[in-house]
């Protein structure tokens, strides 16, 4: 008795540890279709309003700074004087990114002229050779490693592909310091012995993900190889990703999904299906459903990163879709996302406000408006 008992017990534990069986398909779940999200001129203007609003307003800000003395304590806008607003570093860099990208797309939109002027004002010459000063501070080596630096990299990328002389100006004065977070890539990838996987900044698959873009638009092999060789050394053998344990309570990004997006880069098209097949094998069904990030109280700036995680999760699927029949049913569940948190971003909170829109027009952008 004893024995049968214990071999029950076995066999239940056993049961537990298998993963769930991901060719079953419960074909009689509805899926309803969401409305496809859109960028258009009156979303321009009014996601506009956000980096607008953000990028020359110095303070609250949080510096992320590293005081090696008294000499250190300056004010936001003399450290960086190009990227002083927006809160922090990163979240001006994107919010220039921004502007960019609105201004490219819709060059008739209502901000158009301060939008212009604020970029000129800020990405001087004399500001960007600031910003390049910085890193080479005693202890800014690492500073925005490596969330900043692919934003960077997707501020340059928007300038290189936007065809206009102020585009030129910009680019050509924002170079020092492209080359130099190029560099840096360069020189921190193959140090890193294990990706980071967590659901904010120092995740290494968005890292590497924006730092690729970039590589592949400007044609720069070498960054581009790199990336490619250190993705499949991170993640080629990974498999069942706990898609189920995501979100945390305040991320912003998807471990999982912010991976599939990175090898769906740099896997040939093949390759690619088969690893997706291992790595999260249940968003092959046609009914594949996930619950959008909560959030409960939009004045909390840690919070409110849920409504990034929506938008974030919406670009990663529509990167994974792109181009595989097999996975198009991947951007209803992506337009949903985006279609919860949209609405709450502008007249909100500057807690999501001066970061918030560069992830909604991001994600807008993945958007297959065909």
């Amino acid at each position: 008795m004893i024995v049968i008992v214990l071999m029950a017990l076995s066999c239940t534990s056993s049961d537990k540890k298998k993963p769930i069986d991901s060719d079953i398909e419960d074909t009689s779940i509805e899926v309803k279709i969401a409305a496809v999200p859109k960028i258009d001129l009156e979303q321009a203007n009014r996601l506009a309003q956000l980096p607008i609003h953000c990028i020359q307003t110095e303070y609250p800000n949080k510096l992320n700074q590293t005081i090696g003395s008294e000499a250190d304590l300056k004010t936001p806008r003399e450290l960086h004087p190009a990227f002083y607003g927006c809160f922090d570093w990163h979240s001006a860099v994107h919010g220039h990114w921004s502007l960019v990208s609105l201004l490219k797309q819709f060059p008739e939109m209502d901000l158009a002229d301060d939008a212009k002027r604020m970029l000129l004002e800020n990405m001087s010459e004399a500001h960007i050779d600031a910003e390049v000063n910085y890193f080479f501070g005693q202890y800014n080596t690492s500073f925005e490693r490596t969330y900043g630096w692919a934003w960077l990299l997707k501020l340059a990328e928007e300038l290189h592909t936007w065809d206009d002389p102020l585009a030129r100006t910009l680019e050509d004065q924002l170079q020092p310091l492209t080359n130099l977070i190029v560099e840096k890539y360069l020189e921190f990838l193959p140090k890193l012995n294990y990706p980071i996987r967590v659901g904010e900044h120092p995740n290494t698959a968005f890292g590497l993900s924006f730092a690729y873009d970039y590589a592949i638009t400007v044609g720069n092999e070498e960054l581009s190889q790199l990336i490619e060789q250190r993705a499949k050394d991170f993640y080629m053998n990974d498999d069942n990703c706990p898609l189920s344990w995501e979100p945390s309570g305040f991320d912003f990004l998807s471990p999982c999904l912010e991976e599939a997006a990175l090898m769906k880069r740099v896997l040939p098209k093949e390759t690619f299906q088969k690893w997706l097949n291992d790595f999260l094998p249940q968003l092959k069904h046609k009914t594949f459903s996930l619950e959008t990030g909560k959030v409960s109280d939009r004045t909390d700036g840690k919070l409110v990163h849920l409504d990034g995680v929506n938008f974030s999760r919406a670009w990663s699927l529509n990167e994974i879709a792109r181009d595989l029949s097999a996975y198009a049913h991947l951007q209803n569940v992506a337009n949903k996302h985006i279609n919860y948190s949209l609405p709450s971003i502008v007249g909100d909170s500057y807690e999501g406000g001066h970061w918030l829109g560069s992830f909604a027009i991001y994600a807008l952008n993945s958007v297959d408006r065909d």
